[in-house]
C-alpha cells in the first residue's frame, strides 16, 4: 500500500494536492483514501493531508504514522515541532521538500535516513512561498514519485480544478508537467501491510471530578496568550500609518483581537499572536494595510 502525507499551511492548497493525487490513483485503478486534517484555525496554520492507495480494499484509517512518502510545501514547518512533519520517517521513506536549499544540507541537518529530494520554487513564485501553484506542484510530485502516468495526472488536475477558469487550469497543468519532468519516476515503494491486533475492551468507571478541578480546563480565561501563533503566517499585515484614517475597522473585525488602538486612534498589531488571516486588509477602507511576505520581515518571530 502507498501511504503519502502532504504537509503545509492553511491556504497553500495541500487539501487539493491530496485530492489531485487521490484522484490520479483512482483513475489508475487503485482503491483510495484521501483526507485532510486541520483545526478551526485560518490561513497559515499547520495542516496535513493523507493519501492511501492500494490494489485491494483498504482497512486502515486515521493519520498515517508510517509514511512511504512525505511532501512538505513550506520548509518553515521543519522548525515547528507541533507540525509533526518528520515523525514516522524511516530509511524506506522518501522526503520531498519545496525549497531552495540543497538536499544534502537538509539530510545532514535533520539526520534523515531515507532519500531526500528537492522541489525548487519557480522564480516567479518566490515572493508568495510557492502558494499559487502548490497544489499542482505537490500533487504532481506525488504522482511522479509513485510511478503514475502523466496523462492520468493531467486528467486528475482537470477534474479537481474544473470549477476554476480555463486560464488557471492551464497554468496548473503547465506546472504539473514541469514538476513531472524534474523528478525521478516511481522511486517510492509500497509499504508493508500492517496487521493490527485487537482485544475486547475492559470497561472502567470514570468518577466525576469536582468542578473546581475539571472546569478550568474548559472555562479558564487568558490562556490564549500562552499560545503564540505568529509563526503560522505566510503573509504579514503591515499598516502604513501615514495613510491610516483611524476608523478602527481593523480593530473591530480582527477575529483574534490582536489589533489594538493607541490613545490617538492608530492601530497596532500584536505579531506574536497574529495568524495572518488578512481580514484587516480586506476591511480597511483606506487600503492602508499591505500584505508583506513573512521572510521579507526577517523571518518568523
Amino acid at each position: 500500500m502507498y501511504r503519502i502525507r502532504f504537509h503545509g499551511r492553511g491556504g497553500q492548497g495541500m487539501k487539493t494536492a491530496g485530492r489531485i493525487l487521490g484522484t490520479a490513483f483512482f483513475l489508475a485503478g487503485y482503491e483510495v483514501q484521501d483526507a485532510p486534517l486541520y483545526g478551526a484555525e485560518r490561513r497559515g496554520a499547520p495542516m496535513l493531508s493523507s493519501v492511501r492507495a492500494n490494489g485491494k480494499p483498504i482497512n486502515e484509517r486515521g493519520i498515517i504514522n508510517n509514511p512511504d512518502l512525505v511532501i512538505i510545501a513550506d520548509e518553515s514547518l521543519l522548525t515547528l515541532p507541533a507540525a509533526g512533519v518528520l515523525p514516522g520517517l524511516t530509511s524506506h521513506s522518501v522526503l520531498l521538500i519545496q525549497t531552495d536549499q540543497s538536499a544534502g544540507t537538509i539530510k545532514n541537518h535533520l539526520h534523515i535516513k531515507g532519500e531526500v529530494l528537492i522541489l525548487p520554487l519557480p522564480p516567479d513564485e518566490k515572493t508568495t512561498g510557492g502558494m499559487a501553484l502548490a497544489s499542482a506542484s505537490c500533487g504532481a510530485a506525488g504522482a511522479r514519485l509513485c510511478g503514475l502516468a502523466l496523462d492520468i495526472l493531467e486528467q486528475a488536475v482537470r477534474l479537481e480544478l474544473k470549477t476554476l477558469s480555463p486560464n488557471i487550469i492551464e497554468k496548473n497543468l503547465a506546472r504539473s508537467r514541469q514538476v513531472f519532468a524534474l523528478l525521478p519516476a516511481g522511486i517510492v515503494r509500497e509499504g508493508k501491510e500492517i496487521m493490527a491486533g485487537w482485544q475486547r475492551p475492559h470497561w472502567i468507571d470514570l468518577p466525576m471530578e469536582e468542578a473546581s478541578i475539571s472546569a478550568p480546563a474548559i472555562h479558564g480565561g487568558a490562556t490564549s496568550l500562552n499560545m503564540e501563533t505568529g509563526d503560522w503566517r505566510i503573509l504579514r499585515p503591515v499598516i502604513r500609518t501615514d495613510d491610516c484614517v483611524r476608523c478602527g475597522l481593523c480593530h473591530v473585525f480582527c477575529p483574534e483581537g490582536v489589533i489594538s488602538l493607541t490613545d490617538d486612534g492608530l492601530p497596532e498589531i500584536d505579531y506574536h499572536h497574529c495568524k495572518g488571516c488578512l481580514i484587516c486588509l480586506a476591511q480597511c477602507p483606506a487600503h492602508a494595510i499591505d500584505a508583506v511576505p513573512e521572510h521579507d520581515k526577517g523571518g518568523k518571530l
